[in-house]
């Protein structure tokens, strides 16, 4: 009787041991399985439904150009991408980037207009060269030169693009100095400061501040993010700018005063390159007046007398 009861006490402890374990590792294992082959199914159910309806899509109801212009432009950019050196990519990249168009450009569209712009001049040159009296070596370079203009036109339009973009950055630059220095002065911090500037205004700077700001929230050192923006601006006042709140950061100085010294500096550095060209605007006002003000001026002065000789010779 004694064996009975060892016996099937035995047991139930076994099973209560196995029930844990199943309880505790096994089901829940499960669970999570029964859950992960829901999902699938319910990815399959999906897929299919869209390659149904893929099959059941004509070929007569898909544009031309979604189904033969784009592949063919989208292999021939891979091609083009694959075979052009990475450090070229790298520099397009950041010549976008510069224009401010990093999220609405990217580098194989920016080849893909290249390539656009001298397949559309070659296409123009062959009709205006097909059937004119020009040796064939000069209708080789007429290829050649209106190919190259038609590729390097993107780029002088990114080039213009950037060029205006760093002019409307430093127009705003002593603006928004103004603004943290006060209102840091006032009380705040210097990324409060930011947030408010951010929130209120509008501008190729600003735009770069919102996203220093995200890059910091993102997990990236403030020194960096900041050392980000002076590369994608190149404008000599941002990179001061930057490298003073970079050495404040890391020297522990005033925030407040290392923002008023330097809206100071960049205010009067405003003020020179205003002074600079006022004093350069005698030397370019000096074309016009010869070529348009200084010949009507002869007319009207000389050409009555010039008639009244002409009629008493």
């Amino acid at each position: 009787m004694l064996i009975f009861c060892f016996a099937m006490s035995l047991a139930v402890v076994i099973f209560l041991l196995l029930y844990g374990l199943i309880e505790k590792k096994i089901r829940p294992q499960s669970q999570i399985h029964k859950r992960i082959m829901s999902i699938q199914d319910d990815a399959d159910k999906k897929g299919a439904g869209y390659r149904q309806a893929a099959r059941e899509r004509k070929l007569s109801d898909i544009p031309f150009v979604e189904r033969v212009v784009q592949p063919l432009l989208r292999a021939l950019v891979q091609t083009v991408t694959r075979l052009a050196p990475k450090e070229m990519n790298q520099v397009i990249a950041a010549r976008i980037a510069m224009a401010g168009k990093a999220k609405a450009w990217t580098v194989n569209e920016f080849i893909l207009s290249c390539l656009l712009g001298s397949a559309v001049m070659w296409g123009l040159m062959l009709m205006l060269t097909w059937n004119a009296h020009y040796a064939l070596i000069q209708k080789i370079m007429f290829l050649v030169f209106s190919g190259l203009l038609g590729g390097a036109m993107p780029i002088v339009v990114l080039n213009i693009m950037i060029q205006k973009r760093q002019e409307s950055i430093q127009h705003q630059l002593p603006e928004v100095l103004d603004l943290l220095c006060v209102s840091v002065q006032a009380g705040l911090s210097f990324d409060a400061s930011m947030r408010k500037i951010i929130d209120r205004m509008k501008g190729p700077f600003v735009d770069e501040c919102r996203r220093m700001q995200e890059d910091i929230r993102m997990g990236m050192v403030r020194r960096t993010a900041m050392h980000n923006v002076s590369k994608r601006c190149q404008v000599q006042d941002v990179s001061l700018f930057m490298t003073s709140l970079i050495q404040a950061e890391r020297l522990g100085t005033s925030m407040g005063q290392t923002l008023k010294n330097q809206a100071d500096n960049i205010r009067e550095r405003r003020r020179q390159y205003v002074k600079a060209k006022a004093m350069k605007a005698p030397v370019k006002i000096v074309f016009p007046l010869v070529l348009f003000i200084f010949p009507a001026l002869f007319v009207v002065t000389l050409v009555p007398t010039l008639l009244f000789l002409v009629k008493n010779m």
